[in-house]
């Protein structure tokens, strides 16, 4: 039996998801990422240990291993997703929306000039993408998924209702986790736009990654005012109509 093609219901998208073996996420060489970040100021202590990010990951999927699993995407998973899927639609979700509010002196920014990462947090909605991965990939699809997006303690894993094209699904998503100090929101706007068109870190600056962002919310047909918003803010002071720096 010949398994249905994973792009059927959106083939507009075969191109613009990056295979998982693409991903530099796929095999992430934590020592090395430790010795790279603390060589530039982080806290040795600054990610969960392994053995505490397994048992979170194993206690949250219990009751799950035996179906398939929808995850929601809503920041660089929409074209980086790092796990190999068998399905992939166009999905909203009702009760959170994005937010650049997860503070990073390590991947897209410094501890000298701390950048900006995406979280989704409580109220309003956002528009994304839902993968479902197999149960028989489920150990370690989830254990990539977990490392990449578990790393630090910053998301909180939820199982949130979605809505697509193609009916309900219930799928994992990891949420902004407000227990945690690198969790900050209520940055004005501006403040936002300043810390993203100036940081640079280990996976490279914080604009490249609001602009894919932005790129692929595009591809989807997708309009998010705030990440407009944000996006067009950053691209002014990039061509010098503002102040550079946050002061």
């Amino acid at each position: 039996m010949t398994p249905a093609d994973p792009f059927r219901h959106h083939p507009e998208l075969r191109d613009k998801i990056n295979a998982a073996d693409q991903s530099v996420f796929r095999d992430l060489d934590l020592a090395q990422m430790d010795a790279r970040l603390t060589a530039a100021g982080m806290a040795a202590d600054w990610r969960t240990p392994s053995a505490e990010r397994e048992a979170g990951r194993r206690g949250f999927l219990d009751g799950h291993w035996n179906q398939d699993l929808w995850v929601f995407a809503y920041g660089s998973l929409m074209w980086d997703p790092s796990v190999d899927f068998v399905e992939v639609r166009k999905a909203r979700c009702d009760g959170f929306s994005r937010s650049f509010c997860l503070w990073d002196e390590g991947g897209r920014g410094s501890t000298e000039n701390p950048g900006l990462m995406l979280a989704i947090d409580q109220g309003g909605v956002c528009d994304g993408l839902a993968f479902r991965l197999a149960a028989g990939q489920l150990d370690h699809e989830t254990f990539v998924l977990f490392r990449r997006e578990m790393i630090a303690p910053a998301y909180r894993p939820a199982w949130l209702p979605l809505t697509t094209d193609h009916g309900p699904v219930t799928a994992l998503a990891f949420v902004a986790d407000r227990r945690q100090d690198k969790i900050r929101p209520g940055i004005p706007l501006d403040r936002q736009a300043r810390m993203i068109a100036t940081a640079t870190g280990m996976l490279g600056s914080s604009f490249d990654y609001l602009a894919g962002i932005e790129r692929q919310l595009r591809v989807l047909g997708v309009e998010d005012p705030y990440v407009t918003r944000l996006f067009d803010a950053v691209q002014r002071l990039r061509a010098g109509d503002m102040p550079a720096r946050d002061r």
